[in-house]
């Protein structure tokens, strides 16, 4: 059983008059006491900061910058309750069958339950323009190719350890002794971090952007805050261990780094990798990549005022059941906001 009530992407342009840019991919922690629920388990989330005791969510939220809703859920299982899982946990496994879940379902890592879900929440017919992500999916090079293997453009959030070539840089034939197989092309100098490439860029590179409104102000003509920084985009092309796909030749794509440089820091804070159009203004592309905040606007609404934390999810079609109500009631919040203000939805 699976989330699938939501606003959708019509309810959402009626009420608003502009479709939604961009789904959202993350996930939210429900943390527990005891050992009852189902999948519960001691692992990392980013509700508590820290590795606890609690259930996982996966969830994918359309949005824009005035308002989002949450479309599909799933509950994400450790390995340790995977009874086809090396590291499957004897006592988790046993609870399966009190928990009800299905004989089929196993162990998935959280990227490849997002493309799961982006591949159902497509066959419903919603439309998807952009894929926005943090958190584990980030680093998932596997997740960008399926990205790419649907069409799907995207803007995610990566560390700033992940390597790259400048765009200009191109492979060489390096010397042949005239005996075996001849060497592959490859780049001439090694691949540098994410964090080198804006750093070598320099202060000079970065731009100040304001990309939307923020909490109220009275500072402001429209009552709002709006967010500003500086950012460096620069166009490279990602290295590493599984970036490289089979139908790839030997230069490797071009894509955009884009890295938050604030004034007052002394080096870049965060950083993104995405496949938009080369011609991309920097002005859209930060705001484009900052829509996730809207994420953890919805997660705090349906937690704190919609009960999607005020349950004991002891059941496996009992949790995704609440998760669907919540995310029904939430997402006929989020219309009767908008068909009253759409400024209303930027408060946070």
């Amino acid at each position: 059983m699976k989330s699938g009530a939501c606003a959708g992407p019509d309810g959402l342009e009626n009420a608003g008059g502009d479709r939604p840019e961009a789904l959202i991919v993350d996930d939210t922690g429900f943390l527990k006491d005891g050992d009852a629920s189902a999948c519960v388990s001691r692992q990392y989330t980013g509700t508590a900061g820290k590795v606890t005791k609690c259930q996982v969510g996966v969830s994918l939220h359309l949005a824009r910058d005035h308002a989002s809703a949450a479309v599909n859920w799933r509950l994400f299982m450790p390995a340790s309750w995977d009874p086809a899982s090396p590291e499957a946990d004897a006592d988790k496994v046993a609870r399966r069958s009190r928990c009800g879940i299905p004989d089929r379902v196993g162990h998935v890592e959280k990227w490849q339950l997002a493309l799961d879900m982006i591949d159902e929440s497509r066959s419903w017919g919603i439309d998807i323009p952009l894929v926005v992500t943090d958190a584990g999916y980030r680093d998932a090079a596997a997740f960008r190719h399926g990205l790419e293997e649907r069409n799907l453009p995207y803007a995610v959030g990566i560390s700033s350890r992940h390597t790259a070539h400048p765009a200009v840089a191109r492979p060489v034939q390096p010397a042949y002794a005239g005996t075996g197989r001849p060497p592959a092309m490859q780049y001439p100098e090694p691949a540098q971090t994410m964090k080198e490439l804006v750093i070598a860029a320099g202060r000079a590179a970065a731009r100040p952007v304001s990309w939307r409104e923020g909490s109220r102000s009275g500072k402001s003509i429209s009552g709002f805050k709006r967010m500003y920084s500086r950012f460096v985009a620069l166009r490279v092309r990602p290295a590493g261990r599984g970036v490289r796909k089979a139908s790839d030749g030997p230069e490797l794509p071009e894509r955009w780094l884009l890295a938050e440089w604030p004034a007052t820091e002394p080096e870049p804070v965060q950083f993104w990798l995405s496949d938009l159009p080369s011609g991309m203004p920097l002005a859209t592309l930060v705001r484009l990549a900052k829509l996730r905040w809207r994420i953890e606007h919805d997660y705090r609404e349906m937690k704190q005022a919609l009960g999607l934390a005020h349950f004991e999810g002891r059941t496996w079609n009992g949790w995704h059941h609440h998760a669907t109500l919540v995310s029904a009631a939430h997402a006929f919040c989020t219309l009767q906001r908008l068909a009253r203000d759409p400024k209303d939805a930027v408060q946070v």
